[in-house]
């Protein structure tokens, strides 16, 4: 029998919930990573474009498809476009869910071990060489990666079994105010290290020379990603949302607070690297072999650590939770299941792929996918296939396919609020800018172009 569908209780709870699935662990150590690599202001003032321009109008065509029908993306498609083909598109992100989820789950394992040393103490006290071997014992025990990789879907599911309102919206009304408090903190005590000024000249010094064709690239992806954009999930958020919510605002509000996390985590992160003289330019090391090394040299770096593996935390889980709830409500809608059943099913299907990837780097080592191992195989179809395929498909659709009145309803709220010029902007950023710098994207991290 199916259950009866509830929404988000407040406004306020749906922009932290879909806040939440758009903040991960590319907003804290990816986009500072590519902003100082990349031109620094240079490159963020592309990426701000590309928000603009990309990302909040893909984001009002999923929120669109998703509270003009209260459905998952099948359901909903066949409802608002009968007979249509794209209905086939819904399973991508379902599929695409399933594998970003299950490699990602493993980093938020690697987290939660730091997390742990932290707190014990035993994190700190080592050379930067010590963090790399302690980074590779890690991934290299496939006992401590599993057990992490496990606890950290037990409470990703946890939160989920208790539903919408009570399990995904109280969780983000909890932790997306820290996430922002923590952040604030951190940039304080950054800014005030010797020789900070040297990290935020790095980071916000527009060096138009260094940007390149690599860097607006890297912008137009960071933009597309680091928005949860592609894999259907606002249009499972959004299908929870309240008729009376104004889709163009909380999209310029949801995209505004997840790149001032972006920009935040770069104030933390550059004034501490270049006042204790490292790297800025570690990459994904930053996190797990920097940043430790950066913490045990400053006063009360146990608790700093503590905190920053926190954040961290907050920000992995939040997005985990989002990208579960995609296949638990496509069951739910599609196959008239109860939410338990469904939630069952996805954590079945999701912790399968999660222990296959936290065993690539040991005891599945020799296992190739195209020439790569488990883990890097899904880290790179995932964004670089089922996220862009779906962003393409969801920009079509709505830009080219969906009747302008049931945008114009959406928009307008049926007709209580002018459009004005946001409907022409979005329409017009789906059918033309949308798709070219997606299939920009796709061929530059695929090396076909």
């Amino acid at each position: 029998m199916k259950e009866k569908r509830t929404g988000f209780a407040t406004r306020l709870g749906a922009i932290a919930a879909t806040v939440g699935s758009a903040v991960g662990l590319g907003n804290i150590w990816r986009f500072p990573y590519q902003a100082g690599d990349n031109g620094g202001g240079a490159y963020i003032l592309v990426y701000l474009l590309c928000v603009v321009l990309l990302g909040i109008p893909i984001m009002m065509s999923e929120f669109i498809i998703g509270r003009s029908t209260h459905k998952s993306m099948k359901g909903a498609v066949q409802e608002l476009t009968p007979g249509s083909p794209f209905k086939i598109f819904s399973y991508v992100g379902v599929l695409g869910a399933l594998l970003i989820c299950g490699y990602y789950s493993v980093v938020c394992g690697w987290v939660i071990e730091y997390l742990w040393n932290s707190a014990d103490g035993s994190l700190l006290g080592h050379t930067p060489e010590q963090y790399g071997d302690m980074f590779g014992a890690l991934v290299g025990t496939p006992q401590r990666c599993v057990l992490w990789t496990l606890l950290f879907l037990l409470l990703n599911f946890l939160v989920l079994s208790r539903g919408i309102q009570k399990g995904v919206e109280r969780m983000a009304n909890i932790m997306m105010p820290l996430l922002f408090i923590l952040l604030i903190v951190f940039c304080v005590n950054s800014l005030l290290l010797p020789g900070s000024m040297k990290g935020m000249d790095f980071l916000f010094n527009p060096k138009f020379e260094d940007l390149g064709w690599k860097g607006v690239v890297d912008a137009m992806g960071q933009a597309f990603m680091s928005l949860s954009l592609g894999v259907t999930c606002l249009i499972t958020y959004s299908s929870y949302f309240n008729d009376d919510s104004r889709l163009m605002k909380d999209a310029v509000t949801i995209s505004a607070l997840d790149t001032l996390v972006a920009i935040l985590s770069g104030i933390v992160i550059f004034p501490a690297v270049f006042s204790f003289g490292l790297e800025p330019n570690a990459g994904p090391k930053l996190i797990f072999e920097i940043l430790p090394t950066i913490f045990q040299q400053m006063p009360g770096g146990v608790i700093w650590s503590v905190l920053f593996f926190v954040l961290l935390f907050f920000a992995s889980i939040t997005s985990t939770i989002s990208l579960s709830e995609i296949p638990i409500t496509f069951m739910i809608d599609e196959y008239k299941m109860s939410r338990v059943k469904a939630l069952i099913i996805t954590a079945v299907l999701m912790t399968t792929v999660a222990v296959l990837s936290a065993l690539s780097f040991s005891t599945l080592s020799d296992v190739k996918l195209f020439g790569k191992n488990i883990f890097d195989f899904l880290d790179y179809v995932g964004p670089n296939i089922f996220m862009l395929l779906g962003g393409l498909v969801t920009a079509i659709y709505v830009g080219c396919f969906l009747k302008k009145e049931i945008i114009h309803n959406q928009l307008t709220n049926g007709g209580k609020y002018r459009s004005s010029f946001v409907q022409p902007y979005i329409i017009f950023c789906l059918r033309f800018i949308a798709p070219v710098a997606i299939i920009i994207i796709f061929l530059y991290y695929t090396g076909i172009f």
